[in-house]
């Protein structure tokens, strides 16, 4: 009796070692260029979390990652895959911006360099530890052991030579007060981070739609030969670029027009989604998160003053 408890105790312990082994699968997207796409889907226990784009380039002197993902449990074994299939150390990493699935896999990098934007590291030490219970409410066990860890260098715009790549760190917001794009003019890939999802609804909680749209004209004028969007697939062109400032606009108007004709949340949540959009992944789901984050500030800004009693 002893044995076969102590055996079923064995197997059910390999068992739920195995459900957490993220199905990592570097894609070679340019030359020493390298993507891991995660699903186009809403954070799950199912998925734990690898919802996000993370990428790395492999240089004469290192491996450059870019994003470390949603747990210390996926930046391990990032990190495991990145020296198994190079040969060679992550000798710096680059954060895109503050949100929890690009930053919450940092602790396993704390012995190389963790660039990012001012603003990003700031958003991290100020929401960070929300945005961790809030990740280990949605996706659980996979978050075992996270600990939030900032960023370590300020990134600073401007072009600098990194073991035989040409990288260049862009400065940008829209999606958040501060977003990183890195353009390896090498091989021209562009990693815009969550400034560009492609068939897949952007995500608004700290957006700007004005200047996010601005910024958006500003990336597809750069010369790139291949886009790495923050959620969903590659791309050769600019059409993720395109869909997104589409989306964005048709936000923005439909947000703009509800709240100055006063409907009040609700109604705008059940606004139809147009048909251009409908085969975008979560976009129903994001539009009723968007209309929680963007709209109560344009109803206080429609609010006329009462007119005063005679």
């Amino acid at each position: 009796m002893k044995r076969w408890l102590l055996m079923l105790l064995l197997v059910n312990a390999t068992a739920v070692a195995e459900s957490f082994e993220y199905p990592l699968q570097p894609q070679p997207v340019a030359t020493d260029t390298y993507v891991i796409e995660g699903k186009t889907e809403d954070f799950s226990k199912q998925n734990g979390g690898f919802i996000v784009n993370t990428g790395f380039i492999v240089t004469t002197a290192g491996v450059v990652v870019i994003d470390t993902g949603v747990s210390r449990r996926f930046g391990e074994q990032q990190r495991a895959v990145i020296e198994k299939l190079t040969g060679k150390k992550v000798v710096r990493v680059y954060i895109t911006h503050h949100h929890p699935d690009h930053f919450l896999g940092n602790q396993t990098y704390t012995d190389v360099p963790i660039y990012a934007l001012p603003a990003t590291r700031d958003g991290i030490k100020a929401e960070g530890e929300m945005f961790s219970g809030n990740m280990y409410r949605m996706v659980g066990d996979w978050m075992r052991d996270t600990r939030v860890t900032p960023p370590t260098q300020d990134a600073k715009a401007g072009k600098e030579t990194v073991g035989g790549h040409e990288l260049e760190v862009i400065a940008l917001q829209g999606h958040t007060a501060g977003d990183l794009v890195l353009f390896d003019h090498t091989t021209g890939v562009l990693f815009s981070g969550d400034l560009v999802f492609n068939n897949r609804a952007a995500t608004t909680p700290h957006a700007t739609l004005a200047m996010w749209l601005t910024t958006l004209d500003s990336l597809q004028a750069l010369p790139f030969k291949t886009l790495v969007p923050g959620h969903g697939n590659v791309a050769s062109d600019t059409a993720p670029i395109q869909q997104t400032r589409a989306y964005l606009q048709w936000l923005q108007t439909t947000l703009e027009d509800a709240a100055a004709h006063g409907l009040d949340m609700l109604e705008v949540m059940q606004t139809p989604i147009p048909a251009d959009f409908q085969h975008v992944a979560l976009v129903q789901h994001e539009l009723r998160r968007s209309v929680s984050h963007l709209y109560p500030a344009l109803e206080q800004a429609h609010l006329k003053p009462a007119k005063p009693a005679e």
